[in-house]
This record gives structure tokens, C-alpha cells and sequence, in this order.
């Protein structure tokens, strides 16, 4: 037992440094003078007269204080570990031991997911995420990929408890979606899934061929983040664009058979095309998609820039909007794999069911 509490002794200091190294990477004693700053604001005369802003100063606090309040709830659980330690020692409890053990592996995993967060140094990697997912050649199969590739997103961000707002859905010939979009909202939303963007494969038995042939098939996933509403970064000429409206076919009641709600905006000079049928009016379906335009607009802006720093070091590899990331093979045996990282996993059926932290940490640390 006296082994065991020396090695768990150890593994508590290692956790009580790497606290201490995440303090820095988040900047804590910034957040927490920037959180002094926006209550002061929030307390002065006439906030409230200024929607927009008393916004998104209340999101941003709430964001300040849930990172403050789990980053001094890991330090508390270490000094509570520490305390079970002392009296398992001193009752010579065997029980108390392997319940320090447990509580010491639950520390580990919880200090390992805040740690990432300061892997995430992107301008953008705290603002929500739009995504848009798109069957590529081969008719029903591509479509019904598309659509598992949707579930499989949606089941992430559910695991993460990020918010899923369907936006734009066309339906397969058949079977599945030809393309889907979708807006993820929450801390830190873009900075975890834009290293998902990019082509997937799959390799599977088609379960759509009479001779059960094994098929392959793409789907390509676009990931941009989403600005504030008061963002000046990215300004958009209307001159510029092309605002078509026209029926929905979702649900939403007899207005959204009716009426011509729905609205698709075109940008002439990107060729960038954006959609949104979901909500109910045409005024809310033409703001969203201003948003989603933007998005596009600061992703395309972003890859260019990043292509600009690709041909300076002189990388051959290709950084551009269509490279195949990841390989999904479910016959004649079953292996998800990352061509960037190298990162796999031989449980296909956890993959499909939203448990991607591998394959995001791995990016995170490779990036």
C-alpha cells in the first residue's frame, strides 16, 4: 500500500506541474484582469442600451468564468486527492487507496482535455464553426457516406456539448443527404473541428450493390469560423451578390410551404454559394446567410494565407481545399486512419459514433 501512495504521490506532482504549465499557455492571470475589466463595463450606466455589445460581453464572461472555474476546480480536486492520500495512509485503508487511484485517473484525463486549450492559439479557434458537408462522385453511396459523416459530427459535438443548428439540408437521389450545413456553437467549436476539413474516404461493401462489391467513396467537409455580428473584419459589398429566395422543404409548418423563406445568396466574385431554409421567415433565413458568407469569405481569406506561408518555406505538401485527410475502411478490415498525422483507430464503430478526441488532440499537437 505504502508503494502505491508513493507512485500515486508522484503522479499528483506531475498533475500539479502540468496545472501550473496550462496556467501559463491560457494566460490565467489575463483572463482573469479581462474578466475584472468586462464586469466593471457590464456595471456601468447605459450597458444594456447596447444590445449587441451587452452580448457578447455576457457570452465572453460566462467563457472567462468557465475556464477560471475548471482550471481552480482541478487545483481544489489535487489538494482533496492529496488529503485522501494522508488519511488512507494513516487508517491504513485499502478501500480509500484504490478510490485515490481512480480519482487521480479522472484528474489525468481532465487536466490532459484543458491542456489542449492552450494548443489553441488561432485568431479564431474560440468562435463557433459553420460546416458543410458534400458527397462527392459516385451517386447514392457518396450520398449516404455524406450522411453518416453528418451523424458522425453531430454525435462529437453532442460528446463536447457544443450546440448543432441545422441550416441547410438537400436530401439524396435515394438514400442519404447530397450536401449538408450546420452551425456548431461553443467554447472553443472551431478551434477543435477545423482540423476536420477536407476530403473523407471510405472504404466499405456497398450495401446498395446487388453483388456486394466493395466500393469507395468521398465526401468533402468545409469548416469555417463564424464572426460576431458587430465583426468588421470581413465586410461584403451586396453589389457583389445574388439573393435568390425560394420554397422550403423542411418542416416547419404551412408558412414554410407558402411562402418563398428560403434564401441563397452568390458571390460573383468568389463563386462562393451559401443557403439557408431552417427558420422561419425570409428576414432570419437572409441574416443567417450573410454570417455563413462571411465565414466563407475569412476561410477562403485564411487558406490563401496560408498557402502564401507555404510557398515562403517552400512545403511541398498540399495544404489546399480538397486533400484527402482521412481514410475510413470498414472491409476487409476496419481501421480509420489520418494521412496528416498518422494518427488510427481499429474501432471503426466508436469512430462513427462521434469519438474523434484522438484524432483532434493529434492535430492540435501536430499544428
Amino acid at each position: 500500500m505504502i508503494v502505491e501512495l508513493q507512485q500515486y504521490a508522484q503522479r499528483l506532482d506531475a498533475l500539479r506541474r502540468q496545472l501550473e504549465e496550462i496556467k501559463g499557455g491560457l494566460h490565467m492571470d489575463d483572463m482573469e484582469r479581462e474578466l475584472t475589466e468586462l464586469k466593471e463595463e457590464m456595471n456601468a450606466d447605459g450597458f444594456w442600451d447596447d444590445l449587441e455589445r451587452s452580448t457578447h460581453v455576457n457570452r465572453r464572461i460566462a467563457t472567462l468564468e468557465g475556464k477560471i472555474k475548471h482550471y481552480q476546480s482541478l487545483l481544489s480536486s489535487c489538494d482533496d486527492v492529496e488529503t485522501m492520500m494522508e488519511l488512507a495512509e494513516e487508517e491504513n485503508d485499502e478501500s480509500m487507496v484504490a478510490e485515490t487511484g481512480a480519482e487521480i485517473e479522472r484528474l489525468e484525463a481532465a487536466t490532459e482535455a484543458l491542456s489542449l486549450e492552450t494548443l489553441m492559439r488561432g485568431k479564431y479557434d474560440d468562435c463557433d464553426a459553420v460546416l458543410s458537408l458534400h458527397a462527392g462522385a459516385g451517386g447514392t453511396e457518396a450520398q449516404d457516406w455524406t450522411s453518416m459523416l453528418y451523424r458522425m459530427y453531430t454525435r462529437y459535438c453532442e460528446q463536447m456539448g457544443f450546440q448543432v443548428k441545422l441550416l441547410d439540408l438537400l436530401d439524396g437521389d435515394e438514400a442519404g443527404v447530397k450536401s449538408v450545413t450546420f452551425e456548431v456553437s461553443g467554447d472553443h467549436a472551431y478551434g477543435y473541428l477545423r482540423g476536420e476539413k477536407g476530403v473523407h474516404r471510405l472504404v466499405r461493401i456497398s450495401p446498395f450493390d446487388a453483388n456486394a462489391r466493395r466500393h469507395t467513396s468521398f465526401a468533402s467537409l468545409d469548416v469555417a469560423p463564424m464572426l460576431e455580428e458587430d465583426d468588421k473584419e470581413i465586410e461584403i459589398d451586396m453589389k457583389d451578390v445574388r439573393v435568390d429566395t425560394y420554397h422550403s422543404s423542411g418542416a416547419g409548418g404551412q408558412n414554410v410551404n407558402k411562402t418563398s423563406s428560403a434564401v441563397r445568396m452568390t458571390h460573383f466574385p468568389t463563386g462562393i454559394v451559401v443557403s439557408c431554409q431552417t427558420e422561419r421567415d425570409q428576414v432570419q433565413n437572409r441574416a443567417t446567410c450573410i454570417k455563413m458568407l462571411k465565414a466563407r469569405l475569412l476561410e477562403l481569406k485564411e487558406r490563401e494565407r496560408e498557402q502564401e506561408m507555404a510557398d515562403i518555406k517552400g512545403e511541398m505538401k498540399k495544404i489546399e481545399w480538397g486533400s484527402q485527410i482521412r481514410s475510413y475502411v470498414f472491409q476487409p478490415y476496419t481501421m480509420v486512419k489520418d494521412h496528416r498525422t498518422g494518427y488510427e483507430s481499429g474501432n471503426i464503430d466508436d469512430v462513427m459514433n462521434g469519438n474523434l478526441e484522438g484524432f483532434t488532440t493529434a492535430y492540435l499537437k501536430m499544428q
